[in-house]
């Protein structure tokens, strides 16, 4: 039984930073890639970076020398690291992991808001 479990979210200031965390029940090692992914109210879910197993990495255009997704196989934990937030960052962000492309997993979610 896998089960991610995200953390992190808060209301910060434009500008400002977060870091989130993912924690795994097993051995991130497992998956084959885990990402972060955000939706905003009335939006469709949005890809916001991925770590494979080989440790690349891939990020939304959006996010791109903001963000940074990184993992620590140790703590079975993959982080994303938020810069320079601004508004259009409010989402609720969701860690996802993949194996084989035939099993994808669901954290519940942890709300980011950006606001004055």
């Amino acid at each position: 039984q896998v089960q991610l479990v995200e953390s992190g979210g808060a209301l910060v200031q434009p500008g400002g930073s977060l870091r989130l965390s993912c924690a795994a029940s097993g051995s991130i090692l497992s998956f084959n890639s885990m990402g972060w992914y955000r939706q905003a109210p009335g939006n469709e879910r949005d890809l916001v970076a991925i770590i494979t197993s080989g440790g690349s990495t891939n990020y939304a255009d959006s996010v791109k020398g903001r963000f940074t997704i990184s993992r620590d196989n140790a703590k079975n934990t993959v982080y994303l690291q938020m810069n320079s937030l601004k508004p259009e960052d409010t989402a609720v962000y969701y860690c996802n992991a993949v194996r084989y492309s035939l099993y994808s997993y669901w954290g519940q979610g942890t709300q980011v808001t950006v606001s004055s």
